[in-house]
């Protein structure tokens, strides 16, 4: 089985560059997921890797052999698409099997894998079964078997559950988890838009933003150290509050000033280190922002809007300036637009960035 190795990918359309220099290394088994906003140029690299487009420049390769040339059908790779794709005359078992009887391989061999693959994705009770009379997750999951028949060394996934409702795409997201248990030797490369399947399939999540990558890692690698003010608000729902700061300076002290508050940050080495009167960004997560009294509060805003969700409210509060926080308070809150709403946080969940945008 193989890994896959990026380096110095770069591509383009005619005078337009979509993709600025893409180095990136993939372990066998490992499952990766490419994410960020449409027109970012993870779906690109993916047909890519994929050998759907052609590299301008830079150098592919799926385990040690260079696959910039290699035709598609020829690097060991399956891919599953957003579109089912699946032949609406068939039935699900001629479905999944038809590539491996174009390829020639024996009939014998052809049922055993279908059936494994069927077994691993609960469709064994469908195998007689057309589309038309399958609903919308068990046809993905057909397209999905139909790729796992073919013994792939890496599987592609291209934004597969974008046309699933919710429920569904919770359930298939679930069946891919277990998909990855079953072929721990399998790379997987998984596009989407959507952050909440980044971070739950995961075993690293890698940002794509205009053509570049913005940070790889961990799921909560991200979620915990963004790297810069994209990732800290790409990653995480509602995403991540950002509010003006400065630095101030006197003697051996340094404090941020943010939101009316003196906060001493000298034991931080990085500001320690940075100018006095450096216009900052200060970044809190909404879970990280707490009811507090008067004399405990720290932010004070009116509500803009409430979601209440169940388990928890997500209020919106425009705390002046031009700024706005988000805060997840218990599910009992029932916050009225107007309300006054008084917050208090720990220094230590406070993230700091640059003019510049990145972490500091």
């Amino acid at each position: 089985m193989s890994g896959i190795s990026l380096h110095q990918i770069k591509k383009s359309f005619g005078a337009v560059s979509v993709l600025h220099g893409i180095d990136l290394d993939i372990s066998k088994g490992e499952f990766v997921v490419f994410v960020g906003p449409s027109g970012c140029g993870k779906s690109t690299m993916l047909r890519i890797i994929a050998g759907l487009e052609e590299i301008t420049s830079g150098t592919l390769k799926i385990g040690n052999t260079v696959v910039n040339e290699v035709p598609p059908g020829e690097r060991g790779i399956a891919m599953v698409f957003q579109s089912y794709a699946l032949y609406p005359h068939m039935s699900v078992y001629d479905n999944m099997a038809f590539g491996l009887k174009v390829s020639g391989m024996a009939k014998g061999d052809i049922d055993t894998r279908v059936r494994r693959a069927a077994d691993m994705l609960q469709l064994t009770p469908y195998l007689d079964r057309r589309p038309k009379n399958l609903s919308g997750g068990q046809r993905q999951r057909v397209a999905i078997g139909r790729a796992v028949t073919r013994d792939p060394e890496v599987f592609l996934f291209d934004e597969p559950l974008s046309n699933l409702d919710a429920a569904l795409r919770v359930a298939t997201r679930m069946e891919i988890a277990s998909l990855h248990e079953a072929m721990p030797d399998t790379t997987m490369i998984y596009v989407t838009h959507d952050q909440v399947e980044a971070m739950t399939l995961a075993d690293r999540i890698v940002v794509f933003n205009a053509g570049r990558i913005e940070q790889i890692g961990s799921p909560m690698e991200l979620y915990d150290t963004p790297q810069n003010l994209f990732v800290a608000r790409f990653i995480g729902s509602p995403e991540m509050n950002v509010i003006p700061a400065k630095l101030q300076k006197k003697e051996s002290r340094s404090d941020i000033v943010m939101a009316g508050n003196i906060i001493d940050v000298t034991d931080r080495t990085s500001l320690a280190a940075m100018a006095d009167n450096l216009e900052l960004s200060a970044g809190i997560r909404a879970e990280h922002l707490y009811p507090a009294t008067e004399e405990t509060a720290r932010i004070k805003g009116k509500v803009v809007h409430s979601e209440k969700l169940g388990e928890v409210t997500i209020v919106y509060l425009d705390i002046g300036g031009s700024t706005s926080v988000a805060a997840k308070l218990p599910g009992v809150a029932s916050p009225r637009k107007g309300d006054e709403i008084m917050l208090t946080f720990d220094n230590a969940n406070l993230h700091f960035f640059g003019s510049d945008g990145l972490r500091i």
